[in-house]
């Protein structure tokens, strides 16, 4: 991971320090999801995590504490992604995959969380099922992207894009499944990407000591 101009790396992806959904967002954590082949970590996607700089205002019992303190510390993510501003989470493939395998994932990942919190009712079961959908069977190449845009009307907007032109296209209005997506990358000790998590940590710890 290093600086390319004003990029960010991320074994060879880069991620701007800035962009926009209704309000500007900073890169607050940036880092790698692997998978295991044969017994050989395979790095898999990258991620990029935006929040509106504000978010730091929610965030001030935490002020003083250190990066790894907060890395630890799951009711500081909890409250993190339940933070009344908007985010923007960018996840870009790096070893060739099917989107519908993606989905799979995000799919029994949101799904047994919903379950854990007693919150997996019909609406959320049929609302998971047209996520899960929305991940074509196609190949993803190298640097194909999605992008969760999280609003603070509780709603998300997840975007799929390949060669640089956006494919596809969903709306997801449930609170519920919004809420266990968003946990899937932001959720501390649960998430999918330990090494974002302290990420997030070390640059929030830094931003709440301003």
């Amino acid at each position: 991971m290093g600086l390319v101009g004003n990029d960010v790396l991320v074994d060879d992806i880069a991620f701007a320090q800035e962009t926009t959904l209704t309000k500007p967002l900073t890169l607050l954590g940036y880092g790698c999801t692997e998978l295991e082949i044969h017994f050989l970590q395979i790095k898999h996607t990258a991620i990029g995590v935006y929040f509106e700089p504000a978010v730091v205002e929610h965030l001030q019992k935490w002020k003083g504490k250190s990066g790894k303190e907060l890395a630890e510390d799951d009711e500081f993510f909890e409250a993190l992604g339940a933070a009344p501003v908007e985010s923007l989470v960018k996840v870009v493939v790096i070893k060739e995959i099917k989107a519908s395998q993606y989905g799979t994932q995000l799919e029994g990942a949101v799904r047994d969380r919903l379950a854990a919190a007693d919150k997996y009712e019909e609406e959320e079961e049929a609302v998971l099922e047209k996520v899960a959908e929305f991940f074509p069977t196609k190949y993803l190449k190298k640097n194909s992207f999605f992008t969760f845009r999280f609003f603070t009307s509780g709603t998300a907007e997840i975007t799929m894009t390949v060669e640089e032109k956006e494919e596809l296209k969903t709306v997801v209005e449930n609170g519920n499944v919004v809420e266990m997506i968003k946990k899937w990358y932001l959720g501390g000790s649960r998430a999918v990407s330990p090494t974002t998590i302290e990420c997030l940590a070390n640059n929030l710890s830094t931003e709440l000591s301003k």
